[in-house]
């Protein structure tokens, strides 16, 4: 990524062109080297504690067709980067998606939305840049922070200061596409609350959970954005906040809580920037399931498919995750949050959560 040692993101992407030039004028045949983006090519960094690419490498090579088609693309569109960063212009994935079909040589235009997403990350990776810095933006995430935090945010009429309590609604503060463009002013936060579902981070809100324990409430909308991951991350390492997760009982919510500590595969190269190592778990777990008899519903085929994926996967190699995932596979059931309703509707802010923050040391 960069920083205020390296060059600018246009400059990196300029150079980067530059290399398939000279590999040309040196005979080479024009290649372009990328980390190889699965879970089995993924190892802990012991110095950073976060999760990165190991050593395994794919090539898109101009020796095949299909390669030599990668690397047409990714020329095109080093050239569409480089032009909006010149003209300080920005665009969203989809629209580069889109734009494609406007370049003059068919065989550069791409054939989905996730052909195009996988070279932006290639270029990222490649380039040292992030696509923050390429301006490119996603479709709008619409996750949110409710709390006692004070900001100040750059926006495109000046500078404006918010509390994301006095001066938002019950929607809370809309988090932007760079969260670095924000200051943080003041806080008088105890800890992070990341909230997976729409329905629970209401529910929180109604309840008053927010002023009750001076949480800071972070709507990750499903699976978060990495807009979303990035300041949650800064909460953690700026203000030295506590960071919890609160998720379903399913293994897909198990792979959001792990996004944000741990890091998505297909952004391990920007793990020391997106992912808090330090967050924990406080989502519906198997335990819970059976203690608080909540309702649930039956595993599906993929569901026990993903929870023996994970039971394979380096990130999940722990005591604590071992024993919760066996164990769901033993009853085969899920939970979601919302379950803890059965309980009453108060019983996750005057209970659940404060019972499980104080187990963990975080109240």
């Amino acid at each position: 990524m960069s920083t205020d040692d390296t060059p600018d993101a246009r400059t990196q992407l300029l150079d980067l062109a530059a290399q398939f030039y000279d590999q040309f004028d040196q005979g080479d045949v024009p290649n372009l080297e990328v980390p190889t983006r699965t879970k089995t090519n993924i190892e802990y960094d012991e110095d950073k504690h976060v999760w990165v690419y190991g050593d395994r490498t794919s090539t898109r090579s101009a020796k095949t067709i299909s390669g030599a088609e990668k690397l047409l693309k990714a020329v095109y569109t080093i050239d569409f980067l480089a032009s909006q960063l010149e003209e300080d212009r920005s665009s969203t994935l989809r629209e580069l998606y889109y734009l494609s079909e406007s370049w003059d040589l068919d065989e550069a235009q791409f054939s989905s939305q996730n052909e195009s997403n996988q070279l932006v990350e290639d270029l990222e990776i490649v380039s040292g840049a992030t696509r923050e810095d390429f301006h490119m933006r996603p479709e709008e995430s619409g996750a949110t922070i409710m709390g006692p935090l004070e900001l100040r945010e750059q926006t495109r009429r000046g500078e404006r200061e918010i509390h994301c309590q006095k001066d938002v609604g019950e929607g809370g503060y809309q988090i932007p596409n760079n969260p670095d463009t924000i200051e943080f002013l003041n806080s008088d936060a105890e800890f992070v609350l990341a909230v997976e579902t729409g329905g629970m981070r209401d529910r929180l809100v109604e309840n008053g959970f927010d002023d009750a324990y001076n949480a800071l409430v972070v709507h990750l909308k499903g699976q978060p954005a990495r807009a979303t991951r990035r300041i949650t991350k800064r909460l953690h390492d700026e203000l030295d906040l506590p960071v919890t997760v609160f998720t379903d009982g399913d293994p897909w919510s198990y792979r959001i809580y792990g996004s944000v500590a741990y890091g998505s595969i297909k952004s391990a190269h920007l793990s020391e920037y997106l992912a808090t190592p330090q967050a924990q778990f406080i989502g519906i777990r198997p335990k819970d399931i059976v203690e608080y008899d909540l309702p649930t519903d039956p595993l599906s085929d993929s569901d026990t498919n993903a929870l023996e994926s994970e039971l394979e996967d380096p990130r999940y190699q722990t005591e604590f995750w071992k024993e919760q995932i066996e164990l769901q596979l033993d009853i085969e059931k899920k939970s979601e949050q919302q379950s803890l309703a059965a309980r009453g509707l108060d019983f996750v802010t005057d209970t659940y959560l404060p019972e499980r923050l104080d187990e963990m040391g975080v109240l």
